[in-house]
């Protein structure tokens, strides 16, 4: 008898650049099976700097999906092998041109975990020196400093959308 959930056959179906998507056909708890698309994609971090006098810095770039310019706390994609905390050290300053002296892991968490793999580390930065920006070749970010009350005030008026921002400005504050 199969185990429920167990995965029968996994189907490749696409690769793309930055994503793959497969089609499993999966085992239910009533010996049913169903089919769940999955979107393969490699983990991420993400970081919430914050300056000595309370400032968060947020990088605004244009996000295709939303077709729009977003504003974000600055992330990147886990080299292969890549320790999570040594990504988020990389993409703080690729980003923004800092340099955190300490660095604290907030949460981990899967942001779209009901069709991709992804796994999402975000550290709270502090302790921020200046070093130098290093943008991907089809980055063009802005870089912004709020108070970091002013961020959260624009999580609830609809100005911040994005979910991996939302959540480390929220939990961030536990930390600080």
């Amino acid at each position: 008898m199969k185990k429920p959930y167990e995965t029968i056959e996994s189907k490749n179906v696409f690769n793309g650049k930055i994503i793959n998507v497969n089609v499993d056909t999966i085992s239910l708890p009533d010996g049913n099976v169903a089919k769940r698309e999955v979107v393969i994609r490699g983990d991420a971090t993400a970081v919430v700097p914050i300056d000595e006098n309370g400032n968060v810095i947020l990088v605004e770039q244009y996000r295709h999906p939303a077709g729009d310019m977003v504003l974000e706390i600055p992330a990147g994609m886990l080299e292969e092998g890549e320790d999570p905390k040594i990504c988020a050290i990389r993409e703080l300053e690729e980003e923004t041109s800092l340099i955190a002296k300490d660095l604290i892991h907030i949460t981990t968490m899967y942001p779209t975990v009901g069709f991709c793999t992804e796994k999402l580390h975000i550290y709270l930065a502090k302790n921020l020196s200046q070093g130098s920006f290093n943008f991907d070749d089809d980055e063009f970010i802005e870089v912004k400093k709020l108070p970091l009350e002013e961020a959260i005030n624009m999580i609830y008026s609809g100005k911040i959308i994005d979910a991996k921002t939302i959540i480390g400005l929220l939990a961030c504050k536990r930390f600080l």
